[in-house]
């Protein structure tokens, strides 16, 4: 079989990663991929936007099934288009995946079946929104309404960080189309935790449960980044609360957007919040996370082809899954400056030291080729990921390989999955 993976970062290698190891897979290509990804992946000079000259390639080329990585591209309707045309594809639809995509649409869905969530109010009056701010206690929640690479979402403790975080969405666009609304909300105090399961519309399955780090220093401070590492499984989440997450949360959604009329296939990521052993959604996502997706996935011990045609067959219930007992640590190498400006065209060494490590995978995110060297190409480069029999062993084993690897201005948390091994 043949398969094509939509995207370009750390979760996209994973994912091809692991579709690597199905004995269905013949041949995998990813669209635009990068320097880690050509080495498992033919890499093709598409533009995942130009979903024309996409579905030209995939009946070309006999391709199988396609797996969306990123957000955009489900947003703009590429499940649409590929269905349209019989092509099979994972991932929601355009209309299904405003849970992403609008987190106006989405506070509104929750408050609709009556879902977990902070209280919230719309504001598109900069003027409305500073004198609701004024009325209300903080720390207070205020994000952009749609899709700003996961920079759209500012925890603001006092007033002038608040005006000045509704000055940057509401006056100065910085966001463009995506800030043209602001929700604001109450600050959830607890554990987050990052929540993914399968369906293929009626079925659901969860996934190994895991824990992101926003923030891009150590001790959670600094300002909010796609991600600088994660961990799975999250101690957080236990037996019973997974149940209480898909009784509450999973369930009502997907059930929620079937009777609005919108079929949900694909993966469902609902970041929450744990106040008081209680979860509450601080976002919905309509793909898998990333840098979630590395530690998952190299606990995943069933097929991800299997999986991913009974997705698109609606056959999820006949899938075999089964999840590793061990546990997996990803630490993000990103470029000096990310979230904000940084420099690209480093050259990366160190990288075929790492390559002999049992236990270890480098995911790469922003590399590119240049003069037949891996190079810096993005604010995340690479993912150092790692899998032991506790969190610990992991989490020494990704921060062992890190200290062969160097490229210049690299910068990456110390404190990866620390939260993990001070709960006990």
């Amino acid at each position: 079989m043949k398969t094509l993976v939509i995207g370009g970062g750390g979760r996209e290698h994973a994912i091809a990663w692991k579709l690597s190891q199905s004995n269905k897979v013949d041949k995998i290509y990813c669209c635009p991929g990068n320097a880690g990804i050509s080495e498992i992946a033919e890499c093709i000079e598409i533009d995942p936007l130009n979903f024309d000259a996409l579905i030209d390639f995939v009946k070309y080329e006999w391709i199988d099934i396609t797996f969306v990585g990123p957000e955009l591209p489900l947003a703009k309707g590429i499940v649409d288009a590929f269905e349209k045309e019989g092509l099979k594809i994972v991932g929601p639809t355009s209309e299904a995946a405003r849970l992403e995509s609008s987190k106006v649409f989405a506070k509104d869905f929750m408050k609709r079946h009556k879902i977990p969530t902070a209280d919230y109010q719309v504001f598109t009056s900069l003027s409305l929104a500073e004198e609701h701010i004024r009325m209300k206690s903080l720390p207070l929640v205020i994000k952009a309404d749609g899709l700003a690479a996961g920079k759209g979402v500012f925890v603001v403790k006092d007033y002038d960080e608040a005006y000045s975080a509704l000055k940057l969405i509401l006056k100065d666009k910085v966001f463009g189309d995506a800030g043209k609304s602001v929700v604001i909300e109450d600050c959830l105090i607890g554990e987050e935790a990052s929540f993914m399961v399968f369906t293929d519309g009626t079925s659901i399955i969860p996934m190994a449960s895991s824990q992101d780090h926003k923030r891009v220093f150590d001790n959670d401070e600094g300002p909010n980044t796609g991600g600088m590492g994660a961990y799975s499984p999250a101690p957080v989440v236990t037996k019973d609360l997974q149940e209480i997450i898909m009784q509450d949360i999973v369930y009502p959604t997907i059930n929620g957007l079937r009777s609005e009329g919108i079929r949900y296939k694909g993966i469902l990521y609902a970041g929450l919040m744990i106040c008081d052993g209680s979860p509450f959604v601080l976002e919905f996502n309509c793909r898998m996370g990333d840098p979630e997706t590395q530690p998952v996935l190299m606990r995943l011990e069933g097929d991800l082809m299997d999986i991913s045609m009974a997705i698109t067959n609606e056959r999820l219930k006949d899938a075999e899954i089964r999840w590793s007992d061990k546990s997996s640590v990803c630490v993000v190498l990103a470029s000096g400056g990310y979230p904000d400006k940084y420099k690209k065209g480093f050259e990366i060494k160190g990288l075929d030291k790492v390559k002999g490590f049992k236990d270890v995978v480098i995911f790469h995110a922003g590399t590119d080729f240049k003069d037949d060297k891996i190079v810096t190409n993005g604010g995340r480069v690479l993912g150092i990921t790692a899998i032991g029999d506790s969190i610990k062993s992991a989490r020494d084993r990704a921060y062992e390989a890190i200290g062969h690897i160097h490229f210049e201005d690299m910068h990456f948390r110390k404190d990866i999955a620390s939260r993990a091994l001070n709960r006990g």
